[in-house]
Parts: C-alpha cells; structure tokens; sequence
C-alpha cells in the first residue's frame, strides 16, 4: 500500500477545507498521540490522509503532493479561497499530453498541486 501522511496544524480546520474543496467526506481515525483523516480511495490504490502529528510542521516548502483535480482542476480550484486557502499558481496548462496543473495553499500553509486533463 502506497499512502501519503499530509502534516497538518489543526484537523478540524484541514478536513473541513478539503471536504469543501474536494467535494468528499474523509474518514476519521484517532490514536492517543495523533488524529487522521483519511482520503476515500479504491482498494490497491494509493491513499493519503491528514495527520496532526507533532513530529513535522506544515509549510510551503516541503514537498510537493499532486491531488487529482477531476475532469476538470478548475471546479476545485474555484472553491479553494473561500475555503480558506489561497491561489499559488493559477490553472496552467502542461502539455496536449500532461494537461494541467495548479497550485494552492491549504489552510494549514501547505503547498498543494491539483493536476486534471483538461
């Protein structure tokens, strides 16, 4: 199983932005030392999941994680900033053969790329 553990500041506020994104509901899990909230994924897939875990801080310069954006990044990137987050890099095309990309902040200050065909 590849799983990417994203480091967040304050979960509530973390799953709340990307719910609202994303348009989905993650899973909850709580342990004694750390909360997480866990991405919907198809078995033998790669999941990822938001973790407030002391050990790291969140930040723009860590590294760069690329969710999907959809059919089409735009949807998702239009409800970024009144989620809370911020606008980086506005839709950009690749390539024909790549599609697009953006980046955004997150609410906690992560630097976040969305990529989607078209």
């Amino acid at each position: 199983m590849v799983t990417l553990a994203h480091q967040v500041a304050d979960a509530g506020r973390a799953i709340n932005f990307y719910e609202t994104v994303f348009v989905i509901r993650l899973r909850r899990e709580a342990t004694p030392d750390f909360n997480m909230a866990i991405f919907p994924y198809a078995e033998g897939t790669t999941g990822g999941a938001l973790c407030d875990l002391k050990l790291y801080q969140p930040g723009p310069s860590g590294p760069a994680i690329y969710l999907d954006g959809g059919d089409d990044l735009a949807s998702p990137l239009s409800r970024v900033e009144p989620a809370g987050g911020k606008i980086v890099v506005e839709k950009t095309r690749i390539s024909p053969e790549i599609g697009y990309m953006a980046f955004f902040e997150d609410s906690e200050g992560n630097r976040i790329g969305m990529h989607s065909m078209n």
